[in-house]
């Protein structure tokens, strides 16, 4: 799974996942699921529908995809995907922690790059397990945020990643956002802790190198990614902090055209796919 993911714009990977959702991911997601005819199957934070777009070209037939999202504008987004590919799904907006089904509802639940940004993941977890049937499977996908590699050939790269680092922490903190960031590798655990036994733990990198000279493109693509969280930051302090962080920014842009073919900015981070199943 080789996909751009830029941690100079965005902190997390959850609004990356257009990016780095490939063909592989999709088959593991069906095989990991194991969509039957008759069975139901629930997507927690499905977001703009790109699991339902994707699933739905491995033309799975009689089951029931039902999704929710906590945000209506988004759950209306994938009603109008579903409908342009002709899927047949459900939606609906709920809160992750309070799933307005029955228990035992479904036969297999899952989400991909959700629980990273909830305040308490094991309540979540809890619910997946609740609204889950004994025996059927839970699949979180999610990646350890704490973690997440960057490296640059030059001194100014290096300076804009822990500039942007600060910049989005602050940004965070201000909305409330906190949450935790190593949530992928904690998943099994917190599984155990729920009535769900792990079965599995599949690791997914999510990586991007750059040799040489970067496109003007993606500088303009940063300036303007940054500039835009710039202004809808709450207060001046934050967005004197993102300022500062597009000026170090247009020096790496400016370092980096320097150094011609010697250039090297690597990106990597890791999503920990959990599987499990749902005890008696």
């Amino acid at each position: 799974m080789i996909r751009e993911v830029d941690g100079l714009t965005s902190p997390t990977l959850k609004h990356l996942r257009e990016r780095w959702w490939d063909d592989a991911f999709t088959e593991f997601v069906k095989d990991t699921l194991q969509p039957r005819p008759g069975r139901k199957i629930l997507h927690v934070g499905c977001g703009t529908g790109t699991a339902e777009v994707k699933l739905s070209r491995l033309r799975l037939t009689q089951v029931d995809l039902v999704a929710v999202d906590l945000l209506v504008d988004r759950v209306h987004t994938a009603q109008a995907a579903a409908r342009a590919h002709n899927i047949t799904a459900y939606f609906a907006a709920a809160d992750a922690c309070a799933l307005p089904f029955s228990t035992g509802a479904f036969d297999s639940t899952f989400c991909v790059a959700v629980l990273q940004h909830i305040r308490d993941v094991k309540k979540a977890v809890g619910e997946m397990a609740r609204v889950t049937r004994a025996g059927g499977r839970i699949v979180a996908v999610e990646p350890d945020n704490s973690a997440r590699y960057f490296y640059s050939s030059v001194e100014e790269g290096m300076r804009a990643h822990d500039a942007a680092r600060r910049f989005f922490a602050a940004l965070t903190a201000a909305r409330g956002d906190a949450t935790e960031p190593a949530v992928g590798p904690k998943l099994p655990q917190m599984f155990a802790q729920t009535g769900v036994e792990p079965l599995s733990v599949h690791l997914f990198p999510v990586s991007g190198s750059q040799l040489g000279a970067i496109s003007e493109e993606i500088w303009d693509n940063r300036r303007t990614n940054v500039s835009q969280q710039i202004a809808k930051a709450p207060d001046e302090a934050i967005r004197r902090l993102g300022q500062d962080y597009l000026k170090v920014l247009d020096r790496y842009s400016v370092a980096a055209r320097a150094a011609g073919s010697a250039f090297v900015e690597i990106q990597n981070a890791l999503l920990f796919a959990t599987v499990g199943q749902r005890g008696d």
